[in-house]
């Protein structure tokens, strides 16, 4: 099962990456919102008000991937829509170099600080779960509870219990500078349908992730999944202080089981933790069922 999961979501993670073209705009929120807040590795848009909720999205997706739930939260809610610079279309502005997601923390925790919110509920999905673990972790007060939405503390788990950062970041290395050689290039659409075959089951779904998968910049998405794939925080989950909820797909190809067995051992440690599994979903699954996805958000808020 490991060496399963370890092939569909590395060989997403590098399918998605080396098909992008900076070339398409960016996908915006369906409901009204706020004018960009842009700063060096991140914009923020806002809608609505109330206590904070904060959504950061995963690899090259931009803040549209909250379209079901957004304009929903935001009847109660503040929401906070992150999007990492070079993704869907933006600038890079400051993620051309090393330290992007530590610039996305940087930036995010500014930001919140700026606007004196505190215990916000902080949601991120793939690359934003681990950023949003990080921001906890680095800055206690800014996260009064997290949803991480089908992500891992260490992807390299996947590969075998006996993965380390440093015995992996030779593989990973190896995949950003292929990726980063990509810069200019004419997008690969097939390419991109066939990650959006991994990564969702609905043909609307898939739809959408096929267009994000087209629509970001080559050199940004290969240094965040650089990093997103060397970075281990399984030793510091026990410093997480608030709540966590861990949003887990599965459907036929993945079954119920082993999925919850395989997550439940990744955050071994976790203080205060609880798994929301919703079935006939694959990776996207805010976007293969939404519904259910915004039942679950329903009750994580409510907490």
């Amino acid at each position: 099962m490991i060496a399963h999961l370890s092939l569909r979501i590395v060989a997403s993670i590098f399918t998605m990456a080396t098909v992008l073209a900076p070339t398409h705009p960016q996908a915006r929120p369906a409901a009204a919102a706020s004018a960009a807040i842009q700063m060096r590795h991140i914009s923020i848009v806002t809608m609505g008000g109330g206590k904070p909720v904060v959504l950061i999205p995963g690899l090259s997706s931009p803040r549209a991937v909250w379209d079901d739930v957004a304009p929903t939260l935001a009847q109660t809610r503040r929401v906070i829509l992150v999007q990492i610079n070079g993704f869907a279309g933006d600038d890079p502005r400051g993620n051309l170099a090393a330290g992007v997601l530590d610039g996305v923390i940087a930036d995010l925790h500014d930001y919140l600080t700026r606007e004196k919110l505190t215990g916000a509920a902080i949601v991120g999905h793939s690359l934003g779960g681990l950023i949003a673990m990080k921001l906890a972790i680095l800055h206690p007060a800014d996260a009064g509870r997290l949803m991480i939405v089908d992500s891992l503390p260490f992807y390299g788990r996947l590969f075998g219990p006996t993965m380390t950062p440093a015995m992996l970041e030779p593989r990973a290395a190896a995949m950003r500078d292929a990726i980063k050689g990509r810069y200019g290039q004419a997008a690969d659409v097939a390419g991109a349908e066939a990650v959006a075959d991994q990564m969702a089951l609905k043909p609307e779904s898939r739809a959408k992730v096929k267009a994000y998968a087209v629509a970001s910049d080559p050199r940004v998405t290969a240094q965040a999944m650089y990093e997103d794939l060397t970075v281990d925080l399984t030793p510091q989950l026990s410093r997480i202080g608030v709540p966590v909820t861990v949003v887990v797909p599965y459907h036929n190809a993945l079954p119920q089981a082993q999925v919850d067995a395989l997550y439940r051992s990744a955050y071994t440690g976790t203080p205060d933790l609880s798994m929301v599994e919703i079935g006939d979903a694959a990776h996207f699954v805010m976007l293969d069922q939404p519904q259910r996805f915004a039942a679950a958000m329903t009750v994580f808020l409510a907490k």
